[in-house]
């Protein structure tokens, strides 16, 4: 269990390095392929291995590096991250490689995040790089050459079972709250799990950032990325406009009780369910929210809160890491920064299936399109994509 107490008195960092990465051998006869993004977090993950005393060689896929990205700071995988993810490796003294996947990249991520916009869905990009460029590719590159592990700077907790539990390690969410990217992470299968290690899982993000000072890192300070990276400005509708011009076009914002035309919008791309901001409707008895987007009729449907309760999602595309024991009380999160709350299912997840999952209480601005996460306690269970929402109000 990866834990900020593992105090060894041998590694430079005060921590027991080689307890972090899990190691099935001494660790000088091991070798760990590590994620590089040219972020702090992974610089450190790296610096960490290396302290190990394994052979450790960096990674870093080239995803985006052209546009507006190109060369702006806390982008991932893009610009001046490569050359801070090459600086670091020659700091540490180990090897490292860039590969270029700017091509899969934009066919399995940016086109379909410009596809679901389109349809009137909100995407999760950093979901679909992760299930498919990062980790697929990355996962049989660390293989071919050898690895024993591949280690990422993700803030999740990867804990192994007593013996009695067949199912492989499970993933439990990160020890520092603020910083857990368990959401984003649902769909590693467990043959990824048994192979994959996060080492930052039970450190706070300041110790992440004392380790960088202490190692000599360039990028200690560096600011975390806080924008989906072929977004550097935060203008999702504009990227989505230049991909797919037709997502511009004006529509009809219609009232979703009553069927009035209530204004005109300036194309569905610029809404998402739960948005208030932006409808620029006046002269209503209250705050009207996006309830839903048509893209067949390019209809924006807007009504007051409450219409936006859902009491039950059609989740899809399921992935199930660990056991479900029977009777276990669930939670789920359907948005990341969204808190778990209760929720049945009505059968198992995993392999693809689809499920209809129920709320205990009436949750709002669920959004087909999104993922929804499921956790037993810290436990993360696995989960789908929201494909359908069932209102209330019916």
């Amino acid at each position: 269990m990866t834990s900020a107490s593992s105090l060894v008195t041998d590694s430079k960092f005060g921590l027991d390095t080689a307890a972090l990465f899990d190691l099935p051998r001494p660790a000088s006869e091991c070798r760990i392929v590590v994620a590089m993004s040219g972020g702090v977090d992974s610089s450190v993950v790296a610096a960490l291995a290396a302290d190990t005393g394994a052979e450790v060689i960096g990674i870093t896929l080239q995803l985006y590096d052209y546009g507006a990205a190109t060369g702006r700071k806390g982008a991932c995988c893009a610009g001046d991250d490569i050359a801070d993810a090459r600086a670091v490796s020659d700091r540490l003294g180990i090897a490292h490689y860039v590969f270029d996947h700017e091509s899969a990249f934009r066919e399995d991520v940016v086109e379909q995040f410009a596809d679901e916009y389109l349809a009137g869905r909100t995407p999760v990009p950093c979901i679909r790089c992760n299930m498919g460029p990062k980790f697929t590719d990355l996962f049989r590159m660390a293989r071919e050459l050898g690895a024993d592990c591949l280690a990422t700077g993700h803030y999740v907790r990867r804990l192994e079972v007593d013996a009695a539990d067949d199912s492989g390690p499970h993933m439990h969410r990160a020890v520092d709250p603020a910083r857990d990217q368990s959401y984003f992470l649902y769909a590693t299968t467990q043959e990824q799990l048994d192979y994959i290690r996060f080492p930052l899982g039970g450190l706070p993000k300041s110790k992440v950032r004392e380790l960088a000072e202490a190692a000599g890192l360039r990028n200690a300070a560096k600011p975390d990325s806080q924008d989906i990276c072929f977004v550097p400005d935060g203008n999702y509708a504009k990227i989505v406009k230049k991909m797919r011009p037709e997502g511009g076009v004006p529509g009809n914002i219609v009232h979703a009780a009553t069927g009035e035309t209530l204004g005109e919008h300036k194309g569905i791309v610029h809404y998402t369910v739960g948005q208030r901001k932006g409808l620029d409707i006046g002269g209503q008895p209250e705050p009207l929210y996006v309830i839903s987007l048509n893209a067949e009729t390019r209809e924006v449907r807007a009504g007051p809160k409450r219409m936006l309760a859902v009491e039950s999602v059609e989740v899809i595309e399921t992935n199930r890491i660990g056991k479900v024991e029977p009777g276990e009380e669930l939670t789920a999160k359907v948005r990341s920064l969204a808190k778990p709350v209760p929720i049945t299912l009505d059968g198992p997840v995993g392999d693809g299936a689809s499920v209809v999952m129920r709320f205990a209480a009436p949750e709002f601005g669920v959004s087909p399109g999104q993922a929804a996460v499921i956790y037993a306690g810290e436990r993360v269970i696995g989960g789908g994509w929201i494909d359908a929402t069932t209102s209330v109000a019916g």
